[in-house]
């Protein structure tokens, strides 16, 4: 096998034996031949785009398809099969829908993955056609396949968002219209360097607009995030635990466990979800557990009652919790109880079955801080800007991960001067969101502005604070700090740099699929680098 796409990739390289978040050899190939079928797949739904013909079955294989395989998602290779025998035959169907639009076959020249090739009839021989296509191979030329993998890696993490906005009633053509395009290019492999380059902007462009889809959909269905203290104890009585993204899924375990004595706590991603009016008002929604995702193993064996994972982020599970831990969505593992449709009574039934929490008070914690809450405070913070109470704004997030080095995470949110303000998302905020950093003048020094999908919230308030300061968003006193493990993480990066940001830090450690050119350009055009010391870093920034 060979797998480079998350952050913890063996030796920063990439996964040669077995995948370090779990995958066997056997998923990863499997994995592979779905994005093969997808790319062929894209070929031809992006030619009959340009006829005008669109399916909308094919859009939402494409995504969901596409949200398999990301990190930390589906580790079951029945399943992996399953939908690369669907990518086959959604291929075709996408081939016939060219062709009938076209009002004949197509006469130029088509890519492998978009050739009549059959999905085997045996998971051994997908598995064996699986290994050919090594993501190493889509370009002989080490820096064109760089960025044709950037590209990938970028689609994976908005087919992610996309589908979070599809399951609460959202779509935008033009969002899959791009991933169709992107996917396409990549299988034809005729661009050149700066092509794909382009492509990759067009993706952060595309992602702006999908987080921002995203974020109508929750504040549609949920209201506008609100400042919200959630407790990290325990309350006595029966429980539940969920984690991952998914606000919907959230909503409908919330309403089927009213009134049945069974507390509901949010783990990881799902922490933003106390800031929604919608879903705060169930009483039942008692607080959060637990660290970041790389920590489930242990902190899952004290935690006395039911579990269900949404959406990525999901582990090999321990003997002790497996009978009572469920998956939910694109999210499997083998021999790990799947839940399909919004029926929740078997997780119930476990919550009930298992102990329990005795009460353990606890601090709280603050969250809900998005765009629309921050921007209620502009005058303040404008004020406390142009008064020297606000020296700067860092934004500290991203994804958190078990691989040594992010600790700099947390010694920089410590360090800081207590003149400067935190704006944090997604779980990297773990490293540091139990530290009582303060206020300055009533603004509390931490932000929690959501999950991952919430950069979104990030750009608007930077955008925001720029027109207010008549400047550009790489004029404001603003620096970005960014921890990155998996595909979201990526298409945010190209989401920020498509917007001109410049001198952002990344860590712990670089992409293994970025070549030295390509970080060249990037250290070129955006001045991006990597994290160093906490205090060499803080200097540079802080001027």
């Amino acid at each position: 096998m060979f797998c480079y796409q998350c952050e913890q990739a063996a030796q920063g390289t990439g996964c040669t034996k077995m995948g370090v978040c779990g995958k066997t050899p056997e998923v990863a190939a499997l994995q592979n031949l779905i994005v093969w079928g997808l790319m062929g797949m894209s070929f031809w739904a992006h030619k009959a785009r340009e006829k005008g013909a669109i399916d909308a079955e094919i859009d939402l294989h494409l995504i969901e398809a596409l949200f398999t395989t990301v990190t930390n998602v589906d580790f079951d290779p029945e399943s992996c099969a399953a939908v690369a025998e669907k990518t086959v035959e959604m291929r075709d169907r996408a081939w016939t829908l060219f062709e009938k639009a076209n009002g004949g076959p197509y006469t130029g020249d088509v890519p492998d993955a978009a050739a009549a090739w059959a999905c085997p009839d045996s998971r051994d021989e997908m598995v064996k056609l699986g290994r050919e296509k090594d993501v190493r191979r889509f370009n002989s030329d080490a820096d064109i396949n760089s960025v044709q993998n950037i590209l990938l890696y970028g689609c994976k993490g908005m087919a992610a968002y996309a589908d979070h906005a599809h399951i609460l009633g959202k779509d935008d053509r033009e969002i899959y219209a791009f991933m169709h395009k992107a996917l396409a290019a990549i299988a034809e492999s005729k661009l050149g360097l700066m092509d794909f380059v382009n492509l990759c902007m067009e993706c952060g462009q595309t992602n702006i607009k999908t987080m921002g889809l995203l974020n109508q959909a929750h504040i549609e269905n949920y209201q506008k995030p609100q400042p919200t203290p959630v407790s990290i104890g325990a309350k006595a009585g029966k429980a539940i635990l969920v984690s991952g993204h998914d606000l919907k899924m959230l909503e409908e375990l919330l309403k089927q466990t009213e009134s049945k004595g069974i507390n509901v706590y949010t783990h990881v991603e799902m922490l933003p979800a106390h800031g929604y009016p919608g879903l705060k008002k169930y009483s039942h929604l008692v607080g959060n557990f637990g660290g970041a995702w790389q920590s489930q193993y242990e902190e899952f064996q004290k935690f006395p009652g039911a579990i269900i994972f949404n959406t990525n982020c999901l582990q090999r599970p321990a003997d002790t919790y497996k009978d009572r831990l469920f998956t939910w969505g694109r999210v499997k593992w083998p021999g790990v109880k799947h839940i399909d449709g919004w029926d929740f009574s078997e997780v119930i039934a476990a919550a009930q079955k298992a102990e329990g929490f005795t009460e353990k008070p606890d601090k709280e914690i603050l969250t809900g801080c998005g765009h629309d809450a921050v921007l209620g405070l502009a005058d303040k913070v404008i004020a406390a800007v142009k008064s020297g109470a606000i020296k700067r704004f860092f934004v500290i997030g991203g994804c958190d991960g078990a691989k040594p080095g992010r600790n700099y995470y947390t010694q920089f949110a410590e360090k800081l001067p207590k003149d400067t303000v935190i704006l944090t998302l997604a779980c990297g905020k773990y490293r540091f969101n139990k530290l009582d950093l303060g206020d300055i003048g009533g603004i509390p020094r931490l932000l929690d502005v959501g999950q991952c999908n919430d950069a979104y919230s990030a750009v608007q308030i930077a955008l925001a604070l720029a027109e207010a300061f008549d400047c550009e968003v790489n004029d404001l006193p603003l620096s970005i700090v960014l921890s990155w493990y998996e595909q979201k993480a990526v298409v945010v990066l190209l989401a920020l740099l498509s917007l001109g940001i410049k001198n952002m830090k990344l860590g712990p450690s670089l992409p293994g699929f970025v070549t030295p050119n390509v970080l060249n350009f990037l250290v070129e055009n955006f001045n991006i680098g990597p994290i160093g010391s906490v205090e060499d870093d803080m200097k540079q920034m802080l001027g």
